[in-house]
């Protein structure tokens, strides 16, 4: 035989069933992270750089959290578009950007309004992949080493070219540094992307540029063009002859490339942590600094996502200075 419940009982049932209810939500918050597949954003097409370098680590760093990891392609406005949406998605470790210094340096330095400020809107997680810059020059300019081209285009003031990627670009920003430091004078001609800048070069078009080694390295290997220095923590393998800035007496000027990757925002210093062990964890593979080197990159330094935070800070107040005071402006 059953009895009807109490007032009181059917209060205790409710209270109880609530509580359950209330329970489940948290239960699920505190799912273990990676629960779900975890997003790259690559804020530029697919078969760039940053696009490389973040499918080498998708499949090794998905196997490193224990949940997919999923890449996807935004491009436009020179990463600022894809960069601006990550800032706003949701903190919960799902929704990464793969950041570069066109991106998080260039980007917030050239443009009136990227849509986010790199420091502010965004939780570093590491570096992903350094690459070396180098100061090439076309064989036909009569310099053989840096010093003898700092003399020259001092004694040519505004005569000789240097080429970037278009207006804004690091390439842009890496050479206005270095007149900057050396008081020089020469004369910006950008192009639409690395390609032309490289036919530029090796048509004698420009006669200078400072840009990333990787897609020059085969023609000075071929002596289609001239290494004069590279930024670059030691000498390169491939180039044992050409001197580091540090060398040359310009340490400002050794600065290399980098992409990383970052979080929104806000995102739990938990979650931040997990990632951080994982992307290293993937770095230190035998076959990842292999895979890295023969792109010309380096592995990333050994930083911590305040000391990479801090790298990009000291980064953003040195190019920024000097592209405020050269007034320069990105596309």
């Amino acid at each position: 035989m059953t009895f009807p419940l109490s007032a009181s009982a059917l209060r205790r049932r409710t209270f109880l069933g609530a509580g359950l209810a209330a329970a489940l939500p948290l239960a699920a918050h505190a799912q273990a992270y990676p629960s779900r597949p975890v997003t790259l954003v690559v804020p530029f097409p697919a078969g760039g750089s940053v696009d490389l370098i973040a499918r080498l680590y998708a499949d090794p760093l998905a196997k490193a959290l224990g949940a997919p990891v999923v890449i996807d392609n935004r491009g436009g406005a020179g990463g600022s578009i894809a960069s601006a949406q990550v800032a706003r998605a949701k903190p919960d470790g799902y929704t990464l950007v793969v950041s570069s210094q066109s991106s998080h340096l260039a980007n917030p330095l050239t443009q009136a309004n990227p849509g986010y400020d790199p420091i502010k809107d965004f939780a570093s997680i590491s570096q992903l992949a350094r690459s070396i810059n180098v100061l090439l020059v076309n064989p036909a300019v009569p310099a053989k080493n840096f010093k003898e081209f700092v003399a020259l285009v001092k004694a040519r003031p505004g005569e000789l070219n240097f080429c970037s990627a278009g207006p804004g670009s690091m390439g842009q920003l890496n050479v206005e540094l270095m007149k900057s430091q050396l008081q020089l004078n020469a004369t910006h001609v950008p192009y639409r992307g690395g390609g032309p800048l490289v036919t530029a070069l090796i048509s004698n078009e420009v006669q200078f540029g400072l840009d990333n080694l990787a897609p020059f390295l085969p023609h000075i290997q071929a002596g289609k063009l001239r290494a004069l220095a590279v930024a670059a923590p030691a000498r390169v393998a491939a180039l044992p002859d050409v001197p580091t800035f540090a060398e040359l007496g310009y340490p400002v000027l050794n600065t290399t490339s980098w992409i990383g990757l970052a979080a929104p925002a806000k995102t739990p210093g938990d979650v931040i942590a997990t990632l951080h062990k994982a992307v290293r964890s993937v770095a230190d593979q035998p076959s990842m600094v292999e895979a890295l080197e023969s792109r010309g990159s380096l592995t990333p330094e050994q930083q911590s996502p305040a000391q990479f935070t801090a790298m990009m800070s000291e980064r953003l107040a040195l190019y920024g200075e000097m592209v405020k005071r050269a007034g320069i402006r990105g596309e």
